[in-house]
């Protein structure tokens, strides 16, 4: 008799082991998708920053059902979602600024030679040039 209550508390417990083991995976499940929308949210956030966006409230917008993670670990299809909130949408984000596309002047060399790189005689004339306008 004491065999069989031992054998009825191994099932029991065996049981209680298999419920909470489908708990644990629901949980790890549930926990796993709530990383995954905050991952593709946060390379949402970041490409519509990149791209200009005034309020990143206007991503609310943006139906995130259609990105997945991809197998290197990148969300694939954010470019194309933003360039389309950003087609349809365009009040969302900052006009182009004409500034930012103007290159670094090129570097002039200043018209006004050196002493050192003048022979005597143009030293000479450079001196009695500056006396003359004191």
């Amino acid at each position: 008799m004491t065999e069989t209550n031992n054998v009825g508390r191994a099932d029991a417990e065996l049981l209680a082991l298999r419920e909470r083991n489908s708990c644990l995976e629901a949980e790890l499940q549930e926990t796993r998708d709530t990383a995954d929308r905050r991952f593709i949210q946060s390379e949402l956030k970041g490409e519509a920053l990149r791209r200009g966006i005034i309020d990143l409230d206007g991503l609310k917008l943006v139906d995130p059902q259609g990105l997945k993670i991809g197998a290197a670990g990148d969300v694939q299809g954010v470019e194309a979602v933003v360039t389309k909130l950003q087609k349809d949408k365009p009040w969302l984000f900052s006009p182009g600024n004409s500034s930012s596309l103007a290159g670094v002047p090129a570097s002039v060399p200043s018209g006004n030679k050196q002493a050192i790189d003048m022979s005597l005689a143009e030293w000479r004339a450079a001196r009695a040039d500056l006396l003359r306008r004191k």
